[in-house]
């Protein structure tokens, strides 16, 4: 069967849509940038950002992009240049993600709490000379070895932007305070204070803005091979996802919603649904640093999210948390759960404590990230991870053969193309090449399509592990492993979780001599990786199985480890 075949027979899913739900979008123009700006003409006194309690209008939200885009011009950033954010959620990340973006610069996410090897690492690809990043991180950027420095630094205090009483709350006694300053200063010296750059002039108007084409953001993502790869998502791969999100999704009310930031926005998943999806929206955006169950049920005791993007061990924490402390979490009308599988005992009961719903979806990096859908309807399938948004196509092909489409009901690789799938990794042609046939991006998922257009996901050619939501590659654990002299031989793998989808778990060969012991080798671990990727458990044995080419067999070392 030709994959250029196509029609709407060939797309079932289409008369599962739920009311409202179009069957395509139209064709995206114009930036990112657009998207606050829009929403600030239209609800421009309404709160866009809510953090510890404080707020900012999309006015003034507008007005603080343009003031840090001036800085950062002045700084030297311009047109295609790379720029590190590395920060946690909050008020400072929205303003910089869109300021970089005005100038027509790319932005690169990075995980705040890595340590300084992972970040390296990345830096070492994207070649950013300006970063901006959460004070706590300044000091490990600023010991990068010189190939990999940065130019210009740019100091976050995060709790700048809370209220003050909740600042003074977690500020130091004043003299420890003046000596933690002092040390700071001296240590971060040369480096530029955020609150310098909100302090500028405007930018003018009249500076060019980014064409729809232009590369907005490299997203990293880990690969079957455990070396990092950067997504390169253009504004109109954005853009078409934040709008195939709010097609999805006609009931909630623009400039008229709430939307929690409980994921984080370095995250594909929490970048998208929050930082684009909620402010295309006109959406009051909630932002917590991190997940906070206690913190999140005291403000949705005020105001509830009418939409909360999220993965399982989240909602299932949130809805024991509500449970134990009898707060209700009436008026959730949308809960989207992603990144992992979404258990069908959760639904029911969350469905229960919100009168909303629990949808599961699914996306990958490289497709902006979502892809598909649960409809928010009567008629969802809990067990899949629903229906393709609109303007997304999937083909089921034989893995070996992926110009062969299988029948409906048949098990195989799942291949998408649409508006928000990337056009290939950051300066890796042969790696591009490799996930694309005839135009088809090859997500590496096998999956079965049913008669009704549910897509349910069956096994995952690639390797990774998905821990909390997180992917983990394997051999990026085990080479951190091998550096412990103790460790000969070492396999990752993902078991089954109740609580994380997956745990980590290693299986390990003593060296010739050693003897391994397991927290110690933890406690190694965690200062190569960051915390998800450290192994839960290690198993040691006296050998790994191999094939007969000599490559470890993780399929078998995972059956082994969960036959115990």
């Amino acid at each position: 069967m030709n994959l250029e075949a196509t029609n709407d027979d060939a797309k079932p899913w289409l008369k599962s849509y739920a009311e409202g739900v179009p069957t395509d979008i139209p064709t995206q123009t114009g930036c990112l940038v657009d998207l606050v700006d829009e929403s600030a003409a239209q609800y421009g006194r309404t709160a866009a950002l809510e953090f510890f309690g404080r707020t900012t209008s999309y006015d003034e939200l507008v007005e603080q992009i343009a003031r840090v885009a001036e800085a950062l011009r002045r700084l030297g950033v311009s047109k295609g240049d790379t720029v590190a954010i590395v920060l946690p959620n909050c008020p400072q990340h929205i303003v910089a993600f869109y300021a970089v973006l005005r100038l027509g610069a790319i932005v690169v996410e990075h995980n705040p709490l890595y340590t300084a090897r992972e970040l390296r690492h990345q830096f070492e690809d994207h070649g950013a000379k300006t970063a901006i990043v959460w004070n706590k991180v300044v000091r490990t950027v600023q010991e990068f070895p010189s190939d990999v420095a940065v130019d210009t630094l740019i100091s976050v205090d995060v709790t700048r932007a809370m209220p003050a009483h909740t600042r003074a709350a977690l500020t130091l006694p004043i003299k420890k305070a003046r000596e933690s300053r002092a040390a700071l200063t001296q240590k971060v010296s040369g480096t530029v204070l955020w609150e310098k750059l909100v302090a500028s002039k405007k930018l003018d108007a009249k500076h060019p803005r980014p064409e729809t084409g232009d590369l907005a953001i490299i997203q990293y993502t880990s690969g079957t091979t455990g070396t990092p790869k950067g997504a390169a998502l253009t504004h109109g791969n954005l853009l078409a996802n934040a709008a195939q999100s709010r097609a999805w999704v006609p009931t909630i009310e623009r400039g008229n919603c709430t939307v929690y930031a409980v994921l984080p926005m370095f995250h594909a998943y929490g970048l998208t649904l929050c930082l684009t999806f909620a402010m295309s929206m006109g959406a009051r955006l909630v932002l917590f640093p991190k997940f906070d169950p206690d913190l999140v049920l005291k403000v949705a005791a005020k105001r509830p999210p009418t939409f909360l993007p999220a993965v399982p061990p989240i909602a299932d924490r949130l809805l024991r948390a509500a449970t134990e402390q009898g707060v209700s979490l009436n008026g959730i009308e949308i809960a989207i759960s992603g990144a992992m599988t979404l258990p069908e005992t959760l639904v029911e009961p969350w469905e229960a404590a919100t009168g909303g719903f629990l949808v599961e979806g699914y996306g990958l990096s490289e497709c902006s990230p979502v892809l598909m859908a649960n409809p928010v309807a009567s008629n969802r399938k809990a067990g899949t991870v629903g229906l393709p948004l609109p303007g997304t196509e999937v083909r089921v092909v034989d893995q070996d053969d992926p110009h062969e489409v299988l029948p409906i009901g048949s098990e195989g690789e799942l291949l998408v193309r649409g508006p928000q799938v990337f056009g290939g990794y950051y300066r890796k042609p042969d790696e591009t090449a490799a996930v694309f046939v005839d135009g088809w991006f090859r997500t590496g998922d096998i999956v079965s399509l049913d008669e009704d257009g549910f897509v349910s996901v069956v096994d995952r050619i690639k390797e990774l592990i998905i821990t909390g939501g997180f992917n983990v590659a394997p051999t990026e654990v085990e080479n951190a492993l091998r550096m412990h002299p103790s460790v000969a031989d070492a396999a990752v793998v993902g078991v089954p979780s109740v609580h994380s989808g997956e745990d980590v778990v290693a299986a390990v060969v003593a060296a010739p001599g050693q003897t391994i012991d397991a927290e110690a080798l933890r406690a190694f671990a965690r200062d190569q990786l960051t915390p998800y990727k450290v192994p839960r458990r290690i198993v040691v044995v006296d050998e790994l199985p191999v094939s007969l080419i000599g490559k470890v067999l993780r399929k078998k070392v995972r059956e082994s480890i969960i036959a115990g």
